[in-house]
């Protein structure tokens, strides 16, 4: 039996992915092999990073890479009040398909795995999740139950109930960005009998704007294989970097107990570029990231930080602003754009 990590990157992300890394080298108590999904072809400075790493690969299986995104265009295609939804908002009819690429681990070298969005960084060793795995298929550790079920499914709470044929489903829900399993947990009969519920109307009830996580969701609900959230049974600590944690040695504790990842959940990769390049950049926990980003090239972190002009501040933050306007207004509208459909059917 293989233990192992998974991860999906690109270029755009390479000093997140170096910072993660480098957190596994320190924290996880042991060698642990990792495989990078490729999000796409812009992979140059991440093969370079991963060719200094002998516990590191690419995941180069690419035809389950064209199996888990047809896979997911197929889930998407049966969905029509996405697709009419994205191409109001100019988006294209393959939204963030790459992001069920994550699905390939499913396919890939390890019995048991766990998968960390490019944006987290480790906190503490895991052997306790990959025990965990003798007896769930499938291992959360996050908060998202708490958050607002149209989230990851739209509709109804009753009506998914009676779909899934499951109680309490708000309490049931997952995020993404950190999940741990099995290889080949959905068997290829349970995948096409999901494919045809949901290309039968089901597909209906995905959270449009929510990608790979609605369809993970789905897929790990309505298979009803056996699910563990260590934060619902209390047994979790916080991970988002919203929360405030102490930090000892570059290590993150909650309430004395260190925290298992620390995730940078809609943090733009932007930033970490910029402050790796010594942009004076405000992100949570700072040191922290910048310690593990740097831990085995400490000569090459910036020494100092810039800021940049009063004026290109006053851009920027303008930009931001009106974006974020824009975007909360978008999708205010489409929620009720959205609502008022699904209620007139």
């Amino acid at each position: 039996m293989i233990d192992g990590i998974y991860t999906l990157a690109n270029d755009i992300v390479y000093d997140q992915l170096v910072a993660l890394l480098n957190s596994i080298d320190a924290n996880a108590g042991r060698k642990i092999p990792v495989c990078v999904i490729p999000y796409n072809q812009q992979l140059d400075k991440v093969k370079a990073e991963i060719a200094t790493r002998e516990n590191v690969t690419l995941f180069a299986d690419y035809t389950s890479i064209s199996r888990w995104e047809n896979f997911g265009s197929r889930i998407w295609q049966a969905h029509p009040r996405a697709l009419k939804l994205w191409k109001e908002y100019g988006l294209s009819e393959n939204y963030r398909l790459e992001r069920h690429r994550k699905l390939c681990c499913l396919d890939g070298p390890f019995d048991k795995f766990i998968f960390f969005d490019g944006d987290t960084l480790l906190m503490k060793p895991l052997d306790d999740v990959y025990q965990k795995l003798d007896d769930y298929d499938w291992i959360a550790n996050d908060y998202q139950y708490k958050s607002d079920l149209n989230y990851i499914f739209n509709w109804s709470e009753e009506k998914i109930e009676n779909t899934f044929k499951l109680k309490n489903i708000s309490k049931h829900i997952f995020c993404s960005g950190w999940f741990a399993s099995k290889k080949g947990v959905f068997n290829e009969e349970t995948l096409a009998k999901l494919l045809e519920n949901l290309e039968a109307g089901e597909a209906d009830v995905l959270a449009w704007a929510d990608s790979d996580q609605t369809v993970m969701n789905y897929l790990v609900l309505r298979s009803g294989i056996s699910y563990y959230n260590y934060a619902y049974h209390s047994q979790g600590t916080g991970c988002h970097w919203s929360s405030k944690f102490d930090v000892v040695d570059n290590i993150l504790y909650d309430q004395g107990n260190p925290i298992t990842y620390l995730h940078y959940m809609s943090v733009a990769s932007s930033d970490f570029t910029r402050l790796c390049k010594g942009e004076d950049v405000d992100i949570p926990y700072r040191d922290v990231f910048l310690h593990y980003r740097y831990l085995k090239s400490p000569e090459t972190r910036p020494k100092s930080f810039w800021r940049p002009s009063r004026f290109t501040q006053l851009q920027n933050q303008t930009k931001n602003f009106v974006q974020q306007k824009v975007s909360n207004f978008k999708l205010n509208y489409r929620n009720f754009k959205d609502k008022i459909t699904r209620n007139s059917v």
